[in-house]
């Protein structure tokens, strides 16, 4: 199976569909899923500084790889920033996050959080800090150890300041996004300044799977809710990277560019949104 990519601003090709790796800190644990996901055709695979399997992943890429006739060349790899090494520490940050997964270099590197991690939300300094790591990114960027650069969880207003000052603009924001918070005016912002809108939890960490309106569309079409729930988001041009431990799911969860959503599905899905956020930090409130 072939999955369809995205051109991000900075020319670099990212698939629609990545394999998150959230909480997958077991090595075993990890080469099964990521050996599952190679099989079924994914070709990026999502970290963070702050999963703490930044190097699991790299060493077992480095296993994988060839068994599957492919070359690092041939994978998408996310990585970001920990809200600790915001500011001042963020060259160190970026440079900790290219020896863990052993890589010349990373395909996209995000700012993970808009606060620095220990300040008060409304603290003025999130601001300067946010800056900070966006020049040392940019520099990154510019010396072609991150080949596209951009944010995570950031508001319409931490985007709009950053457009305001930067040299390069983020080429991706992702954040969370699924039926119950369709994040509207956050994917409008993206459309106007051609920024790839990416999603998180995008099964709501299991909680969506059970919704009636999910379960009548599972129904009619044949597909499980979790097919159900990502082709939601693929098929208006939204990326995903759901995780799983389960080989069978991994596997599942690619099947979802071989069928369409009806106009009317989408607006069911749409209708459930209520503002609900299964993963919990809000950075709203951070300055």
């Amino acid at each position: 199976m072939i999955v369809p990519s995205v051109t991000l601003m900075s020319g670099v090709q990212m698939p629609l569909l990545g394999l998150g790796t959230y909480k997958l800190q077991d090595h075993e644990q990890l080469k099964w899923s990521v050996s599952s996901a190679l099989q079924a055709g994914y070709r990026a695979f999502d970290t963070g500084a702050v999963y703490e399997n930044e190097a699991h992943l790299g060493q077992v890429l480095k296993e994988l790889l060839p068994k599957y006739g492919l070359s690092r060349e041939d994978v998408f790899i996310i990585s970001k920033l920990a809200p600790l090494d915001h500011g001042p520490r963020a060259k160190e940050g970026c440079l900790r996050s290219l020896e863990q997964l052993d890589c010349e270099y990373i395909d996209l590197y995000l700012v993970h959080w808009p606060g620095m991690e220990g300040l008060d939300p409304g603290d003025s300094r999130h601001s300067e800090y946010r800056a900070q790591s966006w020049a040392t990114l940019e520099e990154f960027y510019a010396s072609g150890r991150f080949k596209a650069i951009g944010v995570s969880n950031y508001t319409s207003k931490h985007i709009r300041e950053l457009l305001m000052s930067c040299r390069v603009p983020p080429a991706v924001l992702q954040i969370e996004c699924q039926p119950k918070l369709i994040q509207r005016e956050l994917r409008d912002l993206c459309m106007e300044t051609g920024i790839h809108f990416q999603a998180y939890s995008s099964l709501g960490k299991g909680a969506l799977l059970r919704v009636p309106e999910v379960m009548d569309i599972v129904r009619s079409c044949g597909r499980t809710p979790a097919q159900v729930l990502l082709r939601w988001a693929v098929q208006q041009g939204i990326s995903v990277l759901p995780r799983s431990s389960q080989p069978c799911r991994v596997q599942e969860n690619a099947k979802v560019f071989d069928f369409e959503l009806s106009e009317m599905d989408i607006m069911r899905l749409d209708a459930l949104n209520c503002g609900t956020r299964f993963c919990k930090r809000d950075s709203s409130k951070i300055a």
